[in-house]
Formats: structure tokens, sequence, C-alpha cells
């Protein structure tokens, strides 16, 4: 044991494992011999945990390029989700009739941070239908911002529907029943016409059939879909050749890949509305300055829609647009952020310059209450192309 004097800061016991050839022996030993494909977390040079992680890459036509871990896991994408969602809403004309801007299709692919220009965007939106808070069937919880947390908490606030992190999707949910001719009352049940229309999106971009895809409810209280990690990814693909298609015009460009475009094009140009101040669908969208959108879904699935690169020299150049979905098995987001921009480096995707200001959550860092750095988390997988 370390004893510290009173003009010491305490330190951790020294380890007799390096942080560098020890934990690759490590890894080697402990995970190694069944071949898994993780992230490990470790303190000290000590392996503490390990995480397995799965992915898929593919392009617009569906081709599996690469894969990580168990590619065809079959996965819940919970409210990475929400940008079908969205085209589903758009597709029954509630943005015209309501008249919702870019910023508005933003919201209703967010899991936002229950911000004042959330909140505030999401009641405007909802007073544009007519209709009271009461009808959204979300719930209220705690915001994903601390400091909106805290306020809430000094005020004794009890966060409503309008608070909710998916308000701006239910928002758009009842303004696409309204637009159906429906009753907006039941607007989540599965049979109702606007969550019909979901499931037939869902279906066409993902490339699935409806007995192929598996859904359950979600937390906010939609229908959610599940499928494998490939049909996953071919939904992000497709959002993002269809920006592609819209602003290239190398295709024909018919109504839904103009409200696909959109849909990229405002996730992109207003990533602070799909998440909010610290988040990391904010700063992955923010870097990347419009060749990528990327959606968070609960318990650590995430969806990355990424344009055809302009630099012939780029690895996933001769894909044109692709998309890519993965999953970390125990459900860790920080694990889950360091694998998404793992995956991004290995891929080359976006300058160095990009890549490296996203090191942060690449590689964070574990720290203690006291504010000491004591581990962090090490790549411990292969991309495989399989291409």
């Amino acid at each position: 044991m370390v004893h510290a004097t009173k003009d010491q800061e305490p330190q951790a016991t020294a380890s007799p494992l390096t942080q560098g050839a020890a934990i690759d022996d490590q890894v080697h030993s402990s995970v190694g011999s069944h071949g898994n494909d993780v992230v490990i977390s470790y303190r000290g040079g000590i392996i503490e945990n390990t995480h397995d992680v799965h992915a898929a890459v593919v392009d617009a036509s569906g081709k599996l390029i690469y894969t990580v871990g168990n590619h065809q896991r079959m996965t819940l994408a919970r409210s990475s989700t929400k940008p079908i969602q969205t085209l589903a809403i758009l597709e029954t004309g509630a943005a015209e009739r309501f008249n919702y801007d870019d910023a508005d299709v933003a919201l209703m692919c967010a899991s936002h941070s229950s911000e004042p220009r959330h909140v505030e965007r999401a009641r405007a939106m909802l007073e544009k239908t007519g209709e009271k808070e009461e009808i959204l069937t979300c719930g209220g919880h705690p915001a994903q911002n601390p400091v909106v947390n805290r306020a809430w908490i000094k005020k004794d606030y009890t966060p409503t529907a309008l608070d909710n992190n998916c308000s701006g999707k239910h928002v758009g949910m009842v303004a696409g029943a309204l637009s159906l001719g429906a009753s907006a009352h039941d607007y989540y049940f599965p049979r109702h016409p606007m969550q019909q229309r979901v499931y037939r999106a869902v279906e066409d971009l993902s490339g699935l059939g409806e007995n192929e895809v598996l859904w359950t409810v979600d937390g906010c209280n939609l229908p959610t879909p599940a499928m494998p990690l490939p049909n996953f990814a071919l939904m992000f693909a497709r959002l993002a050749d269809a920006a592609d298609c819209f602003d290239t015009k190398t295709k024909p460009v018919v109504q839904r890949t103009q409200q696909l475009a959109r849909i990229h094009k405002s996730m992109a140009g207003y990533h602070g509305l799909v998440a909010g101040e610290g988040r990391f669908d904010t700063a992955l969208m923010a870097a990347y300055g419009g060749q990528i959108v990327g959606k968070i879904g609960a318990d650590a699935c995430y969806g990355v829609a990424v344009r055809a690169p302009n630099d012939a020299d780029m690895t996933e150049a001769s894909h044109g647009a692709i998309g890519i979905a993965v999953k970390v098995e125990d459900g860790n987001l920080d694990v889950l952020y360091a694998a998404v921009i793992e995956i991004l480096e290995r891929l080359k995707i976006g300058t160095s310059e990009v890549r490296q200001s996203l090191d942060g959550w690449r590689f964070p860092k574990i720290v203690n209450s006291a504010g000491a750095v004591t581990g962090g988390y090490k790549h411990c997988f292969k991309v495989r192309n399989v291409a």
C-alpha cells in the first residue's frame, strides 16, 4: 500500500503490468483464445472488462463490405430507427400541411437532451396540429443534459411528454395521423395507419419482407424493429445514397429520394437538435460537416449514413454511399461511441484531421471521483473486408 503525506497526492498502487505490451498479452490470453471482437477497459495496466462488438458495413445495394464480430446478430434498432420513422411521417404530407421546416424534421429524428430549444420546438410543432400535450403517449423522464436535470430538481419539476427525448417523433406521428385523416389519439397502436406506414418504410429500406422484421415496444411506447445488422446498415446506406442522388441527379429523383435527402440534410444541418450539448451524435455530425449522419439507439446500437467521398484515395471510395450498423453486446454507451469512431478510423472515412478531432470519444479516459485518470479503453477487434 502507498501512503501519502499531507503534501502528496495519493497515487494508485504501482502495477507490475504496463499499459502497453502487458495489456496486449492479457488480451491474447483472455479473449484471443475464443476470437471475440471486443473493446477492453483497463485500470493500471489490468484488464477490467471486455465488451463484445458487432458491426456490419454495406453499400446502398445491400452488398456486405466489412464485418465485426457476429455481423448477422438480430438487433433491436431502437431510436436508430427514427430517420426511417420520420420518412413515414413526411410521406403523409405532414410537413407541408403543418409547415414544418428542416429544423422540425431534425427534431423528429432526435433523441434530444430536453434543452429549452428542444422542448420549445416540440411545443411549437404540437401547437400547429391543434392538439394538446395530453395526446402524446411517451411520458416524461429525467433529462439527458445534466444541467437541465439539475435545474429541474431544484425547481421540483416533474418532466412531461414534451420533455421526453422522443417528443419530436411523437409530435410528428400525431401530425402524420392527422394528415392521413385518421384518429390521432391512438397513433401509437401497431395497427394504426401511421404505424403501418412506419412498418412498410422499415421493410422497404431494410430490404426485408413483412415477416422478416420483428417488432416490439420501445421505451417511448412506440413500435420498434429488430433485424440483422446488415439490414440495419442498409437503411442508413440508402439514407446516404438518397442525399447523393438528390445532389448529383445521377439517378431518377423520386419523391422518396427527396424525402430521405431532406432527412439527411436536416440531421446534418441541425445536429444540435438531434442530440444536444456534449452528446455524441451532435459531435460526430458537427465534425463531419454533412458527410455523415449518425443516430444512437438505446442499449448501445448505432446507425451511420456515410455519403460517397469526394476524395478518390479514401478506402470506401469504390463503394459509394455506405451504411454502418454497430451493436455493443452489453449495452455500454462509452464503448459504443469508441467503437463507432474506431471503425470510421479503420475505414479512413473523412480526413485524418476530422477523425483525430473525435479521439476523445475513440479513447475515453476512465476518471475517478478525485479527477485522476485511472484507466482507459483499447480496441481489440478486426474490421474484416468481405467484399
